[in-house]
């Protein structure tokens, strides 16, 4: 399999021009005494960082239909790329997808196939679609391509920064933003952070293999962060690179989602708060070279509001 590199993230950074995708703000806060920077990807015209991705890969892809997995933010950036170039998309999205993801992405014109969370296999529900319409799969986290635009994030933040971040904390989900983050950010150490339960990667890199879930996992709020498992190529990118995973409660990302909203005028996800929540417990090192990632915005209403009100 093609591996992901340096060389392809500043050629996706490129690609983003033609949309144009402008840069997300890069935002000084201070934080336990410290001041650092947050990347609001919130602020993505699909309210995630998954544009970059799916926008760089559906510029490579072979054929005119995509096909993705996912709860919601990949599934709106393919849905986003595919109708500014005339591609079809299919998206095999979870029942419990919040609905302002579902909304979105079928907005956007993508077609979305539902699948049982728990229960079904949504690789295999993917499989069949691609055996009957020879779609190509674009992976959330496991495709290089994908890989090489979320790294554009951190190519961003160096510029705006002014010099390459010391280190980039980064919600992780199955790992396609760490490796484009540590493919952009060669000499910053990467901070992986995972609901807990749900720390696949970081587990995977402590054990040196895959690890998969397990059978009967605790429930998160972070609906963009659960993967039965990452991809070997994944692991491969980031062994030697990331440094140990932390995991979140519920609880703190709460925190996080508040405190952003308090102090930022900032909506974020619960997936999309997870580095941040690591951040304000204290749980990853912090200095004046730290770039924290606000990876999604696409929050269910209600349930914000009763985060926020709490």
């Amino acid at each position: 399999m093609r591996k992901p590199t340096a060389e392809g993230v500043a050629a996706a950074l490129e690609s983003l021009k033609a949309i144009p995708l402008p840069p997300t703000p890069l935002l000084p806060v201070e934080i336990d005494g410290v001041r650092c920077h947050v990347k609001a990807e919130n602020l993505q015209p699909i309210g995630a960082f998954k544009i970059r991705g799916a926008w760089w890969r559906l510029n490579n892809l072979e054929g005119d239909h995509a096909v993705a997995v996912s709860s919601g933010n990949h599934a709106q950036g393919v849905a986003f790329a595919a109708k500014r170039l005339g591609l079809k998309a299919t998206i095999v999205m979870p029942h419990d997808a919040p609905e302002v993801k579902l909304a979105n992405t079928r907005a956007l014109g993508a077609e979305v196939v539902l699948y049982q969370r728990p229960g079904e296999d949504r690789d295999e529900v993917a499989a069949r679609i691609i055996a009957e319409s020879g779609g190509v799969l674009v992976h959330a986290f496991g495709d290089p391509w994908v890989m090489e635009g979320q790294g554009t994030a951190g190519l961003e933040a160096t510029e705006q920064l002014g010099r390459e971040p010391t280190r980039v904390i980064t919600c992780c989900g199955g790992g396609g933003l760490a490796v484009g983050l540590s493919l952009a950010c060669p000499n910053a150490a990467i901070h992986l952070v995972e609901p807990e339960g749900w720390d696949m990667v970081g587990q995977a890199l402590a054990a040196g293999q895959l690890v998969h879930v397990a059978a009967d996992p605790p429930k998160t709020i972070c609906d963009a962060l659960q993967p039965n498992v990452t991809k070997q190529l994944n692991l491969d990118m980031l062994e030697g690179r990331a440094e140990p995973g932390v995991t979140v409660t519920d609880e703190e990302v709460r925190q996080a989602q508040r405190w952003a909203f308090a102090n930022l005028r900032l909506v974020l996800e619960p997936g999309g708060a997870a580095a941040l929540a690591a951040a304000l417990a204290g749980k990853v090192p912090l200095d004046e070279g730290t770039v924290i990632m606000l990876t999604g915005g696409n929050a269910d209403p209600a349930r914000f509001a009763e985060t926020i009100a709490a």
